[in-house]
C-alpha cells in the first residue's frame, strides 16, 4: 500500500491525505466500542470506546486474512470532538497497539447523535488485502 502525499504539502500526523493498493477489498462496516463477547459498550469513557472500536475494526479485517496494515481508509464519527481531543492520549496508545505505526487515509467527522445512543465514536474501514 502506498500513502499518497501530494508533492510540496506537508505530510499530515497521524494519516495519509490518501491510499493507493491493488487487492481484495474488505469494507468494515461501522463499529462501535461495544465488546463482541459482552455485547457492552466499553466502560471509560470516549478513549476506551475508541479502543473498543479500533480493536472490533482489526477484528473484521482479520476475519477476511488481513492485518491492521492493509486498512487503506477509515472514517471515524464522534458525538464529540472536544472529548475525542481529551482523550487523544488514550486513543494514541490504543492505537499504536492495535494499529502500529501505520497511518492509512482518515476523515473524522461530528454528529448529532449515532445509532446506538450511549456510543460516543464509530469508525468504519476499508481494507485492501494482497492478491
Amino acid at each position: 500500500m502506498d500513502t499518497l502525499n501530494p508533492e510540496g504539502w506537508p505530510r499530515p500526523r497521524g494519516f495519509s491525505n490518501g491510499t493507493a493498493a491493488r487487492g481484495r477489498v474488505v469494507h468494515v462496516a461501522g463499529q462501535i466500542g461495544r465488546h463482541p463477547e459482552t455485547d457492552e459498550l466499553a466502560a471509560g469513557g470516549f478513549g476506551a470506546q475508541a479502543a473498543q472500536a479500533l480493536a472490533n475494526v482489526v477484528a473484521v479485517v482479520k476475519a477476511a486474512g488481513g492485518s491492521a496494515a492493509d486498512i487503506a481508509m477509515m472514517t471515524w464519527y464522534v458525538t464529540d470532538i472536544a472529548a475525542y481531543k481529551a482523550a487523544g492520549r488514550e486513543i494514541g496508545a490504543a492505537y499504536k497497539e492495535l494499529i502500529g505505526r501505520h497511518f492509512p487515509a482518515m476523515t473524522m467527522v461530528q454528529v448529532a447523535a449515532l445509532l446506538d445512543e450511549d456510543a460516543m465514536v464509530e469508525i468504519d474501514a476499508t481494507a485492501v488485502l494482497p492478491d
